[in-house]
């Protein structure tokens, strides 16, 4: 019977990849009928390229050329950008075997470390293009052997009408430049400097924002750092800093705590809106006075509402989603976008969460771990492994009256996207509905690894783990799409309304039946080329106007599996 069960989940999964799959109106209480019949989509997949290489960040993020047809997608622990040819688009048909589909193939690929020619270059970040220039995220070591403690690069390319990459020069940046972004003009490029610290805890990078200039679509040689130097103890702003901004490394000063880690860019490019996830902010910066503007404190989700409640044991054996009082999420989020309605800028987050856990230094433990007050409603629960005692938690924070107890339990991330206002106020999150709709379509193989197949394996975690983000519009009706790292697949919401955003679909195009694993990037059980697309980590919508068949289309970049798959979206 087990069997049986899991294979016709398989068969509804694949399903949904084909041919698009409207969910029912018991899969989410906020849809009603007129919802559904305003927002269908019918998802196929079009095309999908096989790296080969499984859990070495072979496929992490991608844009698209629309002049040569080309994707350009970062396989990062190389160092190096693989060039797809996307021009098959234009001609190719739905696919009824998406598992094993392996039509798109490989023009080139950029060597940024040849073409930088530097010693200790590390991986490659980022990538972004905007016409016909193409920049580059790379990290840098540092001379004492520390591997991302150094000042990375942007490298600037020319991309001609085949997908050739002419390289211009390279522009120093701060510490390990995680995401680089153009301004919606074109005139600047903007980085994202995470200045993560060593695994010793040793040394501590500040995080900054870096601003490149581009006249005449020639970027200058030189980039203007913004730094969070004012927010440090005892300097001019700190009193500026909310007090619900986490800043817990030792001994690090707010600037070297601050990690930003995306950014999205306002609609009349005025201003950067960054994550700062593992402090559980976002920061604005003012692009038109090159300062940091203001940080925003994120708060926390309240587990103990119905609309919040989740399963956070892997050892229940089955889907258990219920409240728990006294229990907060910080929504820390990885990526983020941004959309406008009549000029006002609301802002989209991807709320993964992540904790500092480092050789040095690391603040994630078990609530069973936990000292906690005797009259916390959870008191028993966390003396339970199949209730809250595995759940991975933060000991930074939680004794509210400081007498050496936790007071309120914060986990990470929150299972969820959010919908912010520019002055960041919330004004939507999707509370549980990536628990319920995957626990729904899945069963047991809900909140799965991404590195085996392994259901309810998360739940103890982050879930289903939503990292992945890309906004679009479709026939005048705005959608978010979110990528689930680990349980992979993506779902779809209709966010016209911020307010009144809903759930439109979930599509997942793995097989949960084979036995595989993939530990530090070796396959050591199975054939994972069996099970399809895991780990998205990138994700790039492309309007009608500047797709090769002139539909909209959704790439995805799949960290784990290595895989870039192209979906066809239409009403």
């Amino acid at each position: 019977m087990k069997n049986t069960l899991i294979s016709t989940t398989i068969a509804l999964v694949l399903t949904t990849c084909i041919t698009g799959f409207t969910a029912k109106p018991n899969d989410i209480s906020i849809q009603t009928p007129q919802q559904l019949a305003q927002s269908p989509l019918t998802v196929t997949m079009l095309a999908r390229y096989e790296s080969g290489q499984y859990g070495v960040s072979a496929a992490e993020i991608l844009d698209y050329h629309a002049q040569s047809k080309s994707i350009f997608v970062v396989n990062a622990k190389s160092g190096q950008v693989d060039i797809l040819d996307a021009s098959i688009i234009s001609t190719v048909q739905a696919t009824k075997s998406p598992l094993a589909l392996n039509n798109l193939t490989k023009k080139s690929t950029l060597n940024l470390a040849l073409d930088l020619n530097l010693t200790r270059l590390g991986s490659v970040n980022s990538i972004a293009i905007y016409s016909n220039l193409l920049a580059v995220a790379i990290e840098r070591g540092d001379s004492k052997g520390n591997p991302v403690q150094d000042h990375g690069f942007i490298g600037f390319y020319r991309l001609d009408n085949t997908g050739k990459a002419t390289y211009l020069h390279a522009v120093e940046v701060g510490y390990l430049p995680d995401n680089v972004v153009f301004t919606h003009d074109g005139s600047k490029v903007i980085v994202a400097n995470e200045g993560e610290p060593n695994d010793d805890y040793t040394v501590d990078p500040e995080g900054s924002i870096s601003i490149i200039n581009i006249n005449n679509n020639v970027p200058v040689k030189q980039a203007i750092n913004i730094s969070f130097n004012e927010f440090n103890t005892q300097s001019a702003r700190h009193h500026e800093l909310p007090k619900g901004v986490k800043i817990n490394g030792p001994k690090s000063s707010v600037s070297q705590d601050l990690e930003p880690e995306y950014i999205a860019i306002s609609h009349d490019n005025s201003q950067a809106f960054v994550s700062l996830q593992e402090n559980n902010a976002i920061a604005v910066i003012d692009l038109k006075s090159q300062r940091v503007e203001r940080i925003v404190d994120l708060g926390s989700k309240d587990y103990g509402l119905a609309k919040n409640a989740i399963d956070a044991s892997d050892k229940d054996g089955k889907v258990n989603i219920q409240t728990y009082p006294g229990v907060y999420g910080l929504y820390q989020p990885d990526t983020i976008a941004t959309y406008s309605i009549n000029g006002v800028d609301f802002i989209v987050t991807a709320n993964e969460g992540d904790a500092r856990d480092y050789a040095g230094f690391s603040e994630e433990t078990r609530a069973g771990k936990l000292t906690l007050d005797k009259n916390h409603p959870q008191f028993d629960a966390i003396q339970d492994k199949t209730q809250l005692g595995r759940l991975k938690v933060t000991t930074s924070i939680g004794d509210t009256d400081n007498d050496g107890d936790i007071d309120r339990i914060y986990s990470f991330g929150s299972r969820s996207f959010s919908i912010w206002d520019a002055q960041g106020k919330q004004v939507f999150d999707s509370g549980n509905d990536f628990d319920r709709i995957t626990a729904d379509r899945l069963g047991i193989n809900f909140n799965n690894n991404n590195r085996k197949n392994k259901g309810d394996n998360r739940s103890d975690d982050k879930g289903a783990e939503p990292e992945a983000l890309a906004l679009g519009a479709i026939d005048g009706r705005k959608y978010a799409f979110i990528g689930l790292e680990r349980t992979s697949g993506f779902m779809i919401y209709d966010i016209t309304e911020p307010r009144q955003a809903y759930f439109v679909d979930y599509i997942v195009n793995r097989d949960f039946a084979p036995k595989f694993e993939v530990k530090d990037g070796v396959v050591t059980k199975g054939d994972p080329s069996a099970v399809g697309d895991l780990g998205p980590e990138g994700m790039k919508f492309i309007a009608a106007n500047e797709s090769p068949n002139g539909k909209p289309l959704l790439f995805i970049a799949n960290e784990v599996s290595g895989t870039t798959v192209v979906y066809q979206l239409q009403n």
